[in-house]
């Protein structure tokens, strides 16, 4: 990290401020003005020291440090905003996590972590959270407490559904489910009216519900990698989606009201291209042979004449 305070920790403090377990606070700090105060251990002030300011936000970032545990300490530091736990080989979280209640973003990819606490559900102000590429087989029902999470990735991890708590999640915009173990969307994931973006690549998805029809701000839709057979004719009267990626699919054919989705531009290839994706798909004739002639020689043809 950037600013005068940013020095990194030597091998030594970490193993210090991991181990200084005779020198912790008998209370945790509750002062959120970032302010110098008596409460805090020696080992705390020292994790105080390495927090920056960046864009307004205080932030802490102790990624690739090799941590088994975070320091015990860390969680003095209620004035954080931003922390940064990634890269390391964490397998738990304590309750202490709940404590940390100015959290508007919490990086925590990368790690071991088999489960989140549910105390997570404390962090009222949590708007980001990175929790992909560890061990997650579910997530707390608790979760659903966060209310102004805007941007959930639970991406490469084990799960297979979700707690229908994660219903009240009305601003959530963008939610990352990829490499996962689902069967079916969950069915919480349809109440989330406020999602722009939703990718659920590389599942084990059989079939997309009817009501995909109710996340009506949906511009951007990622199911490649599954094993869809069909997809419901009311994934068509989403006219906000920009982009639509069904590609490495079992589908042998398209709803007859595709001609509906508009925001579809073009056939399109690169993964960031806005369009449809659709290719390695088991289509039949006559829909394989339209396509040749791009998105719009399909919709001429699927039109009503």
């Amino acid at each position: 990290m950037g600013g005068r305070h940013s020095r990194s920790f030597s091998k030594e403090e970490l193993s210090e401020v991991s181990t200084s377990h005779g020198r912790r606070s008998a209370s945790v700090r509750d002062d959120h003005n970032g302010s110098n105060g008596g409460g805090l251990s020696s080992a705390a002030e020292r994790f105080r020291k390495q927090t920056t300011v960046r864009f307004g936000y205080c932030t802490l970032s102790l990624a690739m440090r090799g941590l088994d545990d975070p320091p015990m300490e860390l969680w003095e530091l209620r004035e954080l905003e931003k922390l940064n736990l990634s890269i390391n080989c964490l397998r738990s979280l304590p309750p202490a996590l709940g404590g940390m209640d100015n959290l508007v973003v919490l990086n925590l990819w990368g790690n071991n972590l088999a489960s989140l606490p549910p105390e997570i559900g404390q962090l009222k102000k949590l708007r980001v959270l990175f929790a992909y590429r560890n061990c997650l087989s579910e997530v707390p029902e608790e979760l659903g407490s966060c209310s102004s999470l805007e941007v959930l990735s639970l991406a490469d991890n084990r799960i297979t559904a979700l707690p229908e708590s994660l219903a009240s999640m009305r601003n959530l915009t963008k939610l990352n489910l990829s490499n996962n173990r689902m069967v079916h969307i969950p069915t919480c994931v349809y109440s989330m009216k406020g999602l722009v973006f939703l990718h659920l690549a590389c599942n084990r998805l059989e079939v997309i519900a009817d009501q995909i029809q109710d996340l009506v701000n949906l511009k951007i839709l990622i199911v490649e990698g599954n094993s869809l057979h069909s997809l419901p004719k009311t994934l068509c009267f989403l006219e906000s989606l920009e982009l639509l990626n069904v590609d490495f699919n079992d589908l042998q054919s398209v709803p007859g009201e595709m001609y509906l989705m508009s925001g579809l531009r073009k056939l399109a290839c690169h993964p960031l291209d806005k369009g449809l994706h659709i290719i390695h798909n088991p289509l039949v004739k006559p829909i394989k042979e339209v396509l040749q002639g791009g998105l719009s020689a399909l919709y001429n043809y699927l039109k009503p004449s």
